[in-house]
Formats: C-alpha cells, structure tokens, sequence
C-alpha cells in the first residue's frame, strides 16, 4: 500500500512540481520541503533537478544541510535527479570545495554532455526494468564518473552500456536523467519501493 506513505520534496530550486505530479500519479501524498522543520514525519525524500550550486547554498542557507545528512545516514531513503544526483555524490569533477550531501560513494562530472542546448533524450537499458526501454531526458546532466563500493547500477547508456545514469546504494537513488519530465513511472515506483522498505524495517524495530 502506498496511501500511507508521505513523500517530502524539496522545494527550494528546480523542477519540484513535475515531481510531485509523478509521485501524486504513483498514488502517494506529497509535501513540500522548504525549512529544516519540513524534514520531520516524511517517509523519504526528493531533491530534484536544478541548479546544484545554488541547491547547495539554500540548503546551508535554511539550516537543511546537516539534517539531511543525518537523516540519509540514518536511513531514510533520498532521490535525487541530475543536480540532486550530483548534491548526493561524495566527489565532484574538478569542485572538490562545492557544498553538497556527500552521502553516495560516487564521483560525477557537471554538465558533462555540454549546455542546455545540447540537451537530449535516449532509450537505454536497464537491467532493473527489463520490460521496456527507459525514456531518459538528459538536460545539462552530470556524468557518473566512478562508481564505488555498494553502489549497484540501476540503468546506463552508450553502446556498450558504459555509461551509469541511475544507481542505488542502500536506500540511497540517484539518476542523472529526468523520470519526472516523462509518462514513465517505473523509477519513481521503484524508489516507492524502497520507502516501503525502510517503512516495514522501521517499524518491526518500534
């Protein structure tokens, strides 16, 4: 059952409405993440597409940062697309000083496929969803670069399938495409899938 589950989503930059639209879709209530109080009573939380530089100054700005840190270490379970797959990264191309979580053993590069008029939109594989192809919408998307120790590749693409664009570590989601900009529910179905989880092991330990 999903009707029990709260998804908070952090509204302080990007494309936060187009997410709640999709989780809305996946049968879920949504709340809106604007101050460090927000980040109590959710079941999971998505940072969306943005601006990860100017993400990462608000959330220090709103006193969110620290919290959401623990929160992630603590279990909760965090998507985050394109610049929130680069605010989970433990490492940044080429900005080792750029604040962000931190919390994901992976190293990307910003803006590796060039600007926002280079943008572009691909089918790719997916081991995790073998039904169909992944519509995935690349806009000034960052590069998984390195992928460390725990981290599971969810999705990829190029020729060889050498490109990671969705991974997991733990409860942990992070894609450099947009699932939100599509009609295609699986990702956030499956991150859905992941707060039942935590929800069910959370409450066997009460």
């Amino acid at each position: 059952m999903t009707n029990d589950i709260c998804i908070g989503v952090l509204e302080l930059q990007g494309d936060f409405l187009e997410h709640e639209a999709m989780l809305k879709q996946c049968g879920v209530k949504t709340t809106p993440v604007k101050e460090k109080q927000h980040l109590q009573h959710i079941d999971g939380l998505v940072i969306p597409g943005g601006e990860s530089t100017t993400m990462g100054r608000l959330l220090v700005e709103f006193d969110m940062l620290e919290t959401i840190q623990k929160l992630g270490r603590q279990g909760l379970p965090i998507f985050g697309t394109c610049a929130g797959c680069i605010l989970l990264a433990k490492d940044i191309v080429g900005r080792p000083t750029q604040t962000r979580l931190e919390l994901m053993n992976i190293t990307v590069d910003r803006n590796a496929y060039g600007p926002q008029t280079e943008s572009f939109e691909t089918q790719v594989y997916s081991p995790q969803f073998r039904d169909k192809p992944l519509h995935a919408v690349l806009i000034r998307a960052p590069a998984i670069v390195k992928v460390g120790q725990g981290v599971q590749v969810l999705a990829c693409k190029g020729a060889q399938g050498e490109h990671p664009i969705l991974v997991q570590e733990g409860n942990l989601l992070a894609s450099t495409f947009h699932p939100e900009l599509t009609d295609d529910k699986r990702v956030h179905m499956h991150f859905l899938d992941i707060v039942k989880g935590y929800k069910s092991s959370a409450t066997k330990k009460q």
